[in-house]
């Protein structure tokens, strides 16, 4: 008879490999699959986090799940895959003996759910709790909450993690209810992040929240997406909302379901800075028909093409808000020309490439120099 070896902590770690490969968790989420390495385990991610660029290593308490949500490659009932189990103490020893060895410097830390959210949220807790207490960890942790967890649970978890989150998945009661049948979008989603903005006033902590939305699986469109990113980055100051286009998983309801279109995901970034950075309105966005984002053009480019062709911004004169609305002109930028305008005349597209201007050819259509000129809409410079 042939029995299958139970697998060490080693082997797990790099049967975990690809398991968060769908679960962003760092500032730069469109080069995380690009750019993980090989070299080490390959549950191991570069990536740019609050205190910078770090190999992370993105990992699960277990694949296995008692949920059945239709586009989780964990979700429950799901045959021929093999789930992968760590008790606390091991995946806390396995982080440590690979920060010592310098292979990481940061921990994600998801799980499937199993004996319920707060049975789940105790396993998280445990892990972080022994990496920072016992082992004197001080660096970057990112923890997820578990659905159903409780107030007291999300206490403890943002005073071990800088970072915590939790998918919503989707923009609505319904979108969700057809995603993923066995959750609540406000009770069991919504509200842990309205407790973790609440705990994050009133104990004074600096712990960061984000969230991510599943893209494309179940008739959601960019507005729903973009309505309540909206309201979130508003209500609840979260740092980001990640967007992960649908990939068909087989072996789940929603197998013969075409993927999202990547581009698609890219816009809805796009679009979520303007609404987070530049105090843009979903209002202000240009959607096509079926409620979704133009995807071929940039938001940014596809308001000023109505706004600003005719009317282009005088970079001598314009407020900050206005300057922000030109295409290529970021906070930084328009921060350098305020004051350099003070000092000097801008004359020519050079010197607003010397003040950080990196693609002066978006603007040119679109902006005045001084004495009201219009700059050449085909320029190279050097």
């Amino acid at each position: 008879m042939n029995v299958q070896r139970t697998p060490d902590t080693h082997e797990k770690l790099q049967l975990l490999g690809q398991a968060t490969r769908f679960e962003p968790a760092g500032d730069a989420p469109e080069t995380e699959g690009r750019y993980q390495s090989r070299s080490l385990a390959e549950c191991i991610a570069h990536l740019h986090t609050p205190h910078g660029a770090k190999p992370v290593l993105k990992g699960m308490l277990t694949t296995a799940c008692e949920k059945n949500c239709f586009y989780c490659p964990f979700r429950a009932g799901r045959g021929k895959m093999r789930r992968l189990t760590f008790r606390p103490q091991e995946l806390a020893t396995a982080f440590d003996r690979m920060q010592r060895a310098k292979q990481v410097d940061g921990l994600f830390l998801s799980s499937g759910i199993i004996r319920g959210g707060v049975t789940t949220q105790d396993k998280l807790i445990d892990t972080a709790d022994i990496i920072r207490r016992r082992q004197g960890y001080r660096g970057y942790i990112h923890l997820k909450m578990m659905p159903g967890s409780e107030y007291d649970q999300i206490v403890q978890a943002m005073r071990l993690a800088d970072r915590v989150s939790i998918n919503l998945e989707a923009p609505t009661a319904d979108r969700l209810h057809a995603l993923a049948p066995g959750k609540d979008l406000h009770g069991d989603l919504l509200q842990r992040l309205r407790w973790a903005h609440d705990i994050r006033q009133r104990y004074g902590l600096r712990t960061s929240l984000v969230t991510q939305f599943v893209v494309g699986a179940v008739g959601d469109t960019d507005v729903e997406l973009l309505t309540l990113t909206a309201q979130l980055y508003r209500q609840m100051h979260l740092a980001r909302t990640y967007f992960s286009a649908f990939h068909p998983i087989v072996q789940t309801p929603l197998e013969n379901t075409p993927p999202a279109d990547p581009l698609r995901e890219f816009r809805l970034y796009q679009a979520s800075f303007l609404l987070r950075d530049y105090a843009w309105d979903v209002e202000d966005l240009s959607f096509a028909g079926g409620g979704n984002l133009r995807t071929d053009v940039d938001p940014k480019r596809a308001w000023a093409e109505v706004h600003l062709r005719q009317q282009p911004v005088d970079v001598m004169q314009a407020p900050r808000e206005l300057l922000l609305r030109v295409p290529g002109i970021g906070p930084r930028t328009a921060g350098a020309i305020i004051q350099a305008r003070r000092e000097r005349h801008l004359r020519d597209l050079a010197q607003l490439k010397a003040l950080g201007l990196r693609a002066p050819q978006q603007a040119a259509p679109f902006i005045r120099l001084a004495g009201g000129q219009r700059p050449p809409q085909q320029l190279t410079l050097w």
